[in-house]
């Protein structure tokens, strides 16, 4: 009976080089690796000691020694940079001066004409064309008073024959909706008994209170019904 256990078993060391020597085993091929060794970059440590030992000899160059050398580039001005200095220019005059600014390109500019008057004069009332030869202050006052206020003044100035008045009321900036002064001025103007009394009106310039004020142009006379059938 043949014995179960491998031709390859072996009991001692004499055993194996008896085997090997009468059958050497055959390796399969192996596969040659090659070891690359990595470059590792020195430690900060060491590049310190290499750059002293490389620079041991040298001597630092005194600085009243040598000439410093200031560059100055001229980079050619674009088309955007000529448009920045401009706005930037334009903003200057209109921060500084006030130069620039034209409140009937503004939402809160207003004009109107009443019956019988061209447009066109409201804009050269507000470009200045016509005299301004009194003013009243209506700005912080209630409605009310206001409006007493305002009717008193357009009452002297059409008995004193004045043609170009001013009214302050202020912009409404603190009313939570709309410029109330403002508007009730407008109201009066064209609804009330004084619209007969009205040529035309318009925002003030910035000179005299821009869109807080109201330039207004008074009639030498009052429109008439007859003046209206006619």
């Amino acid at each position: 009976m043949k014995s179960s256990k491998s031709a390859f078993t072996f009991k001692s060391f004499q055993d194996l080089r008896t085997l090997l020597e009468s059958k050497p085993f055959l390796f399969s091929e192996c596969h040659h690796v090659d070891l690359i060794e990595s470059e590792e970059k020195p430690y900060p440590e060491l590049e310190e000691e290499i750059f002293k030992k490389a620079m041991e000899g040298v001597t630092p160059i005194p600085r009243n020694k040598y000439v410093e050398r200031i560059f100055q580039l001229a980079f050619p001005e674009s088309s955007r940079d000529k448009e920045d200095a401009e706005i930037l220019g334009k903003l200057t005059d209109l921060v500084k001066h006030g130069r620039g600014f034209n409140v009937a390109d503004t939402p809160e500019y207003i004009e109107g004409t009443n019956y019988d008057v061209p447009q066109n004069i409201a804009r050269r009332l507000h470009r200045g064309d016509y005299s301004i030869q009194a003013f009243v202050d209506l700005h912080g006052l209630l409605v009310q008073d206001a409006k007493e206020v305002f009717e008193k003044f357009l009452k002297w100035a059409v008995t004193t024959g004045k043609t170009g008045v001013l009214i302050v009321h202020g912009r409404g900036l603190s009313s939570p909706s709309e410029p109330v002064l403002k508007k009730k001025v407008i109201e009066w103007m064209t609804r009330g008994p004084w619209r007969k009394w009205v040529a035309a009106y318009s925002s003030a310039r910035i000179c005299d209170g821009g869109a807080g004020a109201t330039y207004v142009l008074l009639r030498p006379r009052p429109v008439s019904k007859r003046s209206k059938r006619r």
